[in-house]
This record gives C-alpha cells, structure tokens and sequence, in this order.
C-alpha cells in the first residue's frame, strides 16, 4: 500500500535516518556568547605568543642596509635573552630586570625600547658590551682601544627615498669574538666617523646601525649633548631579530594594485638574519 510523505519521515526517523531539513533542524547553533569567547580567545593566544615566542617588527628606516631594508618584516625572538617588562604588551611593570636571563652577545642584531622614549622600538647592532669602550676615528670602529678588522666588499646601489639610485661602499667587518657581518660606508667624513671613546656601564650595551653613516645609534648625540639613544639598558630590549619573514618594497602604492607584484621581494624572504 502506498504511503505518504509524511509517513515515509516518520519511518526514516524512527530508524535513525533523518530526512535532510530535520539534520538541519537538529544542529546546533553557535551563540553570540560562544562567538565572542572565541574570538578573545584567539586573540589571547596571540598575544601569548607574541609575548614569550616571537613577535613580527616592521624595519622603518634603510639604518640596518644592508642587512635589513626599509619595507622588511623581521621575527623576533622574546626568549633569545629572557623576558623584561617589555617583552609583554604596553610594558607594564610587572616585576624588576629579567626572568630566564640569557645575555646578548657581540654582533646579535636586537630591538630594543628608546631609553629616552620606550614607546617607540628601534632595531641595532650590539657592538659593546658591559665594560666595553667603543670609538669611531677616521671612519674605523675601535673596541677596548683595538682596531676592527675591516675588508672591502665592492658596493651596493641604494635607492633613496626621493627615488635616487647610488653605488655605496661595502665592508665585511670582523668584531672581536668572530662575528661577521656587512657595513656601509657613504662618505669618508660622516657626521659618526669620529666620537669620543664611550665606556658602556654594566648593565648597558653599545648599540650600532649597520649602515654606518646613517643611523641614530649610540654615538648619536643632539645639538644640546641629549643622546635619543645612548646606552641601552638591558631591560629595554625586547628580543633578538632572527629572521627576515616578509619584504616589500615600501614605494609600492596601494591605488596601483598592477605595482604590487613587483613590490614583493620574494628574494629576501625567510632570510637568516647574520
């Protein structure tokens, strides 16, 4: 005998089959509630991570050329040298100095908070440690009164920000303890070439930028004898700057999406940073 609909979804149910609008009917659905719990949740996570893993900086500036370029995105690592007020957001004074202390080391590349306004990130070189005494005379890096090894490299063409291209002298500089890494030297007679001879205090590091005739490092000082940067407490810095995640070329104009292609410098991707 022939049946009707509603009978053949009575049937269905009762064993255990379901038509496809009763499933429908029987899922669940996520509330508002569950919705945001997830979502803080999520951010949480983030936020953790950014905190006691690695958390991304964007380079601002061409003071690191040509290890960093201006438009390069960098991980940092937060656990490289322990956790200091500023490895968590906003800086909050939580507690005093470091926890899991681990020291840097001569030629790590690091960011750090502006000792003189520890709102703002900047990205260096440590070049002296506790106790070090670090001069520039005509042009060469002295460490502890002896001269740094320095080799000619050829040059690197840089393009400015107005869009002007220019060939820059390269050198393969050797600090004490071995590490190696490349400097650029614009001019003979920069403004940095020739500082007193800075004693860095314990607790202290020498901060430089590899792109040696501009950068506001810790040779830096204003008309006044105010130094922005000076020497950098170990607690202002947030971690060490491992590797290159992301780079793009920072002249790329977000109204010309057929630029952003050639914006992408896929080269310097996932680049070891040395």
């Amino acid at each position: 005998m022939p049946v009707s609909s509603d009978e053949t979804a009575a049937k269905a149910d009762a064993a255990g089959i379901g038509t496809q609008s009763s499933k429908k009917r029987e899922k669940p659905k996520e509330s508002t509630a569950e919705m945001i719990r997830s979502f803080l949740f999520a951010v949480l996570l983030a936020l953790v991570f950014r905190s006691v893993a690695y958390e991304p900086f964007h380079i601002p500036s061409g003071s690191m050329l040509s290890t960093l370029y201006e438009g390069d995105y960098v991980f940092v690592s937060k656990f490289s040298y322990g956790y200091s007020r500023y490895s968590f957001p906003f800086g909050l004074k939580l507690f005093e100095g470091r926890l899991m202390e681990r020291l840097p080391e001569r030629g790590d590349v690091v960011v750090f908070r502006l000792p003189s306004n520890p709102s703002i990130d900047y990205i260096k070189r440590v070049i002296g440690l506790p106790g070090d005494t670090v001069q520039m005379k005509h042009d060469r890096l002295y460490i502890n009164g002896q001269l740094v090894e320095q080799t000619r490299r050829g040059e690197v063409a840089v393009t400015s920000i107005h869009g002007d291209k220019r060939a820059i002298r390269r050198f393969e500089e050797v600090l004490p303890g071995g590490h190696s890494h490349i400097v650029l030297d614009q001019t003979p007679d920069g403004n940095l070439d020739d500082t007193p001879a800075y004693t860095v205090p314990e607790g202290h590091y020498f901060m430089m930028g590899d792109n040696r005739d501009d950068s506001a490092d810790s040779r830096y000082r204003l008309p006044d004898g105010s130094a922005p940067v000076g020497f950098v407490p170990f607690e202002n810095i947030v971690g060490r700057a491992d590797m290159v995640l992301l780079s793009f070329n920072t002249s790329m104009s977000l109204f010309r999406p057929w630029e952003w292609v050639h914006a992408f410098r896929s080269g310097r991707w996932f680049r070891i940073i040395e």
